[in-house]
């Protein structure tokens, strides 16, 4: 995959209505501060086009980036900050379970895991969400940096039967400093986009 064009094209709120997208879109969840704006920024070979929150737990929107006019990542808003109110908790719930409800172009859903911790009750939550809307998530393991090499097998099991999940989940570790795993994520987008085209989409 070769990233040519990028744009952050829409932006939802609480009260907004949702696009109806041409393309394929490809949904990032994640808790807050577990560097989800760096992963999609990785991905896209930009720095900053996805910006991090100066307060955690502050992006309160659904944020949609144009991939070459061929695709879209959706960014959902952070979960699990504890210093936000039980309302905005509830509102950030409401949008997600709407996108994930109502998006007709969702292919797949990238749930990002902090790999040096064992996942939390948020996290097991929104892997389960996820799995009743009918979708098997992609473990995005985040921070692989941050442990040694030895250290990783122990932690991606840890991050495995943390979440309970399924037999052939793909775990896939990513580091945003030196770009670990962005190769294997673009494989799969791949393999999304090419089974896109012989259903004639």
């Amino acid at each position: 995959m070769v990233i040519k064009n990028v744009s952050l094209e829409t932006v939802c709120g609480i009260t907004s209505k949702l696009p109806e997208n041409a393309h394929m879109e490809f949904a990032f969840a994640g808790k807050s501060n577990v560097g989800k704006s760096s992963l999609i920024n990785g991905l896209m070979n930009r720095k900053s086009l996805a910006r991090t929150s100066a307060s955690p737990g502050k992006t309160q929107t659904i944020n949609y980036y144009n991939i070459n006019d061929q695709m879209y990542f959706v960014d959902l808003p952070g979960y699990g900050y504890t210093k936000v109110n039980v309302q905005e908790k509830e509102k950030w719930g409401v949008m997600t379970e709407n996108y994930l409800y109502t998006s007709r172009q969702l292919k797949a859903v990238f749930l990002l895991i902090d790999i040096r911790h064992e996942p939390s009750e948020n996290d097991k939550m929104m892997y389960d969400w996820i799995l009743s809307y009918g979708f098997r998530p992609v473990i995005i393991a985040t921070k692989a940096d941050k442990i040694k090499p030895g250290q990783l097998a122990k932690h991606l099991k840890t991050v495995s039967e943390g979440l309970g999940c399924k037999e052939n989940t793909t775990i896939i570790p990513w580091s945003a400093m030196t770009k670990q795993g962005r190769e294997e994520i673009y494989r799969l987008l791949d393999t999304y986009l090419e089974e896109g085209q012989e259903d004639g989409e």
